[in-house]
């Protein structure tokens, strides 16, 4: 981790780095193996990308009204001060229950809801009030809610990655039945733009949060934010005793950010992280071709590029949850999310546990153990019953 301000002193060519770890020679090629696979999954991805959202947010136009309300983000990131920039919800909002989707979760002692409500977030630029709030669906805040008969319970908050919404999908991943069975309740929160959330004509789960701009995806992550602690405060007068969050990708990009602002949080565990969304893009090929060209043709470097992110990048702010209480899981394989931005977060955060598997950010081998790592860490920090 590079001294602050770190979107300066961290170099251009980090995404370049590599992603090496010393390691016998059979795992080695385990690595090799899935991480193979992880590229083969994520040039897919990052031509969808790069066809359905980049043209509505890397063009040349769009990047320069990004610089000129760029001051503003830059200033707020300069800081250091999360509050600022994610301030804490000042108002009150009815939580309505409903009956989750078709595919959900069936408690064998308990139950499982979808909880909703009208978020009253506002963009913290005026300038993209207008623009983001149109979308009437993404203002509805969204999470399916396992409780059991008997509780309520320490309750594990997880927050899904990119385009995987799907309960199955984090409950294959984080193994959530398992520690459902274990006695604690579940909180699975829908991220903005996707699910339900999602425009009438999106194209794809998430296609919006890309889909608008570098200020588009602050407000966004700022959204992120808003909602999750909403349903903390919901949580709160639930009289649930304790909760913390995880998540998984862009889930573990939240579940850190949220470490630095929200100090009732008992745990956050990334997994499989991103820490910095602006160096992770340039190395998502082809979609790194298109944002380097529209850098050059904007006459944007990547450090400007970097400060106008940094406002929601948890390098950024100094975390308020104590060190004990945070861990880390990466893959070796994985080249959706490297490991070399893991490993930032791990030095960023004084260096916490941390767990390496040997799989990528698709197959998690060996999940078993990492799964049985956190269970260990949640009875040791007092978080379970």
């Amino acid at each position: 981790m590079p001294s602050q301000p770190w979107w300066d002193n961290l170099e251009s060519s980090f995404h370049k780095f590599p992603d090496d770890f010393d390691l016998d020679l059979p795992t080695q090629v385990l690595v090799d193996g899935t991480a193979a696979v992880d590229l083969a999954v994520r040039t897919a991805v990052a031509s969808l990308v790069s066809v359905l959202a980049l043209p509505l947010s890397a063009n040349p136009r769009r990047l320069l009204q990004d610089m000129e309300d760029g001051q503003l983000y830059r200033e707020l990131a300069s800081s250091h001060r999360a509050d600022r920039f994610f301030a804490a919800p000042d108002r009150q909002v009815e939580v309505r229950e409903r009956k989750p989707g078709f595919v959900h979760f069936h408690p064998p002692d308990g139950q499982c809801r979808e909880l909703v409500f009208q978020s009253p977030f506002q963009p913290v630029n005026p300038r993209l009030r207008k623009r983001y709030l149109k979308n009437k669906h993404n203002m509805q805040a969204v999470a399916q809610y396992w409780t059991h008969d008997t509780g309520p319970r320490p309750t594990i908050c997880v927050v899904h990655g990119f385009m995987a919404d799907p309960y199955w999908v984090n409950s294959l991943f984080l193994g959530l039945p398992w520690f459902y069975s274990m006695g604690y309740d579940i909180l699975l929160y829908t991220l903005p733009f996707h699910g339900h959330r999602q425009g009438p004509f999106s194209p794809f789960s998430g296609h919006g949060y890309f889909a608008n701009g570098i200020s588009h995806i602050s407000e966004t992550v700022a959204h992120s934010v808003y909602d999750f602690r909403l349903f903390l405060n919901y949580l709160e007068q639930r009289g649930v005793p304790r909760f913390g969050v995880t998540g998984i990708s862009l889930g573990g990009y939240t579940s850190a950010l949220l470490a630095a602002v929200d100090e009732r949080l008992q745990f956050s565990i990334p997994n499989v992280p991103v820490v910095s969304l602006f160096d992770l893009m340039l190395q998502w090929f082809p979609a790194s071709a298109m944002i380097k060209t529209a850098l050059r043709l904007s006459g944007v470097s990547i450090k400007d590029a970097r400060h106008i992110m940094a406002v929601h990048c948890p390098l950024t702010y100094d975390p308020v949850i104590p060190k004990d209480r945070l861990m880390i899981i990466g893959g070796a394989g994985d080249r959706f999310a490297p490991p070399k931005h893991a490993r930032l977060l791990w030095d960023h955060w004084d260096r916490p546990g941390i767990h390496w598997f040997p799989g990528n950010h698709i197959i998690h081998l060996d999940q078993g153990k990492y799964l049985k790592d956190v269970a260990q860490f949640l009875e040791r920090i007092g978080f379970a019953e």
